[in-house]
């Protein structure tokens, strides 16, 4: 009888043990926008399984610009996804249910190439400069540094919407464009075509601030999901502080996700973003409100506040908690 009871109680147990695992591990689609090594991150928690060690089963996509993850995720086929602050203003202003709860990356480390021939911002009037997608962060970083270089978007110099770092390099050398935005190393890609850097946030007084690698997700999905995206940020903390001190593996992972071997393009996007990655994750509210306020610009009557769009009180918990102080001294 007493084998009996005992049997049964291993059985509970390992029924029960078995639960608990299985409910530990959350089913959901997410995704990251930009293969470019500021979403380094996103996919390094995959490729390192990070999500698993925060009781997460994710599936990890990709999904061009964000402008494109906007509607995966306002749909619901993504829960959370990678969304700049400019894609996300223009998104909410238009009703979207979007909310952001975290910005890795606050600024646009992006550069203006063009055609070597190209020696002054005046030789760009007439001509085309290549971005991903309308109100993608590369439409941002154009109209910003054409602006900086005293040329007006769109009338001095056509923006073209051409798609990814490598689409816009290819374009390049095909002549189809003069120039194109893109982050640092990507100019690796254009293989020997003659090219100059015109501009570069870098070359700015001072540092422009831009939510960039933003966890976004809608509000209705936080409100019934919170533990499910705290756990997601905890994961993404824990790839940041991977990519900012494992150099090397960081580097590999980010061949893999980019399909890129480029030693030249690897290196440059490691160095320039390994600085800008955020150790604590707040979203540039400075940053935010110039989206705003670009974003009510092109639809008269509508009202939107920083504070609608952006939570960032699970940084704050995490925070406070001493989680981010751990992953650091690791």
């Amino acid at each position: 009888m007493r084998r009996i009871r005992f049997l049964i109680t291993c059985t509970c147990l390992a029924s029960a043990l078995a639960w608990s695992q299985g409910q530990a591990q959350e089913r959901l689609k997410i995704s990251y926008s930009s293969i470019d090594a500021p979403n380094a991150n996103w996919y390094i928690a995959e490729d390192k399984k990070l999500y698993q060690k925060y009781g997460l089963d994710t599936d990890l996509v990709f999904i061009s610009s964000s402008t494109t993850n906007v509607a995966a995720v306002v749909a619901g086929s993504v829960k959370v996804g990678n969304i700049s602050g400019g894609a996300l203003a223009n998104a909410a202003v238009g009703g979207a249910d979007l909310v952001c709860v975290g910005s890795f990356i606050n600024t646009l480390p992006y550069e203006l190439v063009v055609n070597e021939s190209i020696k002054s911002p005046q030789s760009l009037k007439g001509k085309s400069v290549g971005i991903s997608r309308v109100g993608s962060s590369s439409d941002v970083a154009a109209r910003v540094l054409l602006k900086a270089l005293g040329l007006e978007p769109d009338k001095d110099v056509a923006i073209l919407q051409v798609g990814g770092s490598p689409e816009r390099a290819a374009s390049f050398r095909t002549g189809r464009i003069a120039g194109f935005t893109s982050p640092p190393g990507t100019v690796e890609l254009t293989k020997g075509m003659p090219h100059r850097i015109l501009a570069s946030m870098g070359d700015l007084p001072n540092r422009f601030p831009f939510p960039y690698v933003c966890v976004t997700t809608t509000k209705s999905y936080l409100s019934s999901n919170r533990v499910t995206v705290k756990r997601i940020m905890m994961a993404l903390i824990d790839g940041t502080h991977f990519f900012k001190t494992q150099k090397e593996e960081s580097k590999k992972i980010f061949a893999k996700y980019s399909r890129q071997n480029n030693e030249g393009y690897l290196e440059s996007g490691y160095q320039a973003n390994a600085k800008l990655f955020e150790r604590v994750p707040f979203v540039t509210k400075e940053g935010m409100e110039i989206q705003i306020k670009e974003a009510l610009a092109r639809k008269p009557g509508a009202t939107l506040r920083v504070n609608e769009i952006v939570d960032d009180s699970i940084v704050v918990e995490l925070e406070k908690e001493g989680f981010i102080d751990r992953i650091y001294k690791q």
